[in-house]
């Protein structure tokens, strides 16, 4: 066993009281948020910032499931985050893995048209244009097609896939396997941080995805969690909206509360799936950062 210096040892300390630090000043805004949820109104609005509350009230939580429509809403969003999920990686990964392949011809011209889309949009216009003319508004495929591949995830794929070694897919090959069995057998179970790496980043857009919604989707019903959150928040603040789109056992809304509770409801599910993923996903951020 290596013994530490007497500067080793300040500096391990010293590291882990700054880190320790660090680590609570980025959880004051999440306390301050669940236990202004859990606040009384008129507290909130006298206190300002309330960490520690004096009277617990769940006027915000009663107001936001006074109705079905918040919990179908959710179940809705849910949908749309796995299926879209589940959409990306597939697309992904067949984009990505042969044109990590040296023989498949063309690639590099595919690669700059892929580059390309980084570096400019066609614009909100002509992607709704898009959408129309494929038949997709007010329907979950305008929230799934469109964006089915990020070029951006694609090419750190792409690169990941190029440092598997060729010794592999050659003793598949001569096992008999093709290129799509060895994409499956081989390939996908050696990538399973990176794939649970952009899964986690996928779920997430999907999961906080509302602009689009509310330019492609007219029908209530098929609103995403966000979407109604939003008209929840304007209702708190006495904006524009009817109230009776919350449903017959609408209630006032009560004050502040509101905005904390609706921050509550809309983080807490997806960082439930983080606890999960976290083993892949400390390997899958070093993507591409040693190499051999």
């Amino acid at each position: 066993m290596i013994r530490q210096s007497l500067g080793s040892r300040i500096f391990d300390i010293v590291n882990v009281v700054v880190l320790i630090a660090i680590a609570l000043i980025t959880l004051i805004p999440f306390v301050f948020v669940l236990s202004g949820s859990l606040t009384a109104s008129e507290e909130l609005i006298l206190r300002g910032v309330v960490l520690i509350p004096t009277k617990l009230s769940l006027d915000g939580y009663k107001y936001i499931f006074s109705t079905k429509t918040i919990l179908w809403s959710l179940s809705v969003t849910a949908f749309i985050t796995i299926a879209g999920t589940l959409i990306n990686l597939f697309f992904t990964t067949l984009t990505a893995y042969p044109l990590a392949r040296n023989e498949f011809m063309g690639r590099r011209p595919i690669m700059l048209l892929i580059l390309f889309t980084m570096l400019f949009s066609g614009g909100m216009i002509p992607t709704f244009l898009v959408v129309k003319s494929l038949g997709l508004l007010n329907s979950y495929g305008s929230l799934l097609i469109p964006g089915a591949i990020s070029a951006f995830n694609l090419i750190i794929i792409r690169n990941f896939f190029q440092q598997l070694p060729d010794g592999l897919e050659e003793s598949a090959k001569i096992d008999g396997c093709n290129d799509f069995q060895i994409l499956i057998r081989i390939v996908l179970p050696l990538s399973l941080p990176a794939m649970a790496t952009f899964a986690l980043f996928y779920a997430v857009g999907h999961w906080n995805t509302f602009f689009n919604a509310i330019l492609y989707i007219n029908d209530t019903t098929k609103w995403p969690i966000q979407v109604w959150l939003r008209q929840i928040v304007i209702l708190s603040q006495g904006g524009v909206g009817d109230s009776q789109q919350m449903g017959s056992d609408y209630v006032a809304p009560p004050g502040e509360v509101i905005k904390m509770a609706v921050i509550v409801v809309s983080t807490v599910p997806i960082l439930l799936v983080y606890p999960f993923l976290q083993k892949h996903f400390a390997k899958g951020v070093l993507l591409g950062s040693v190499k051999g």
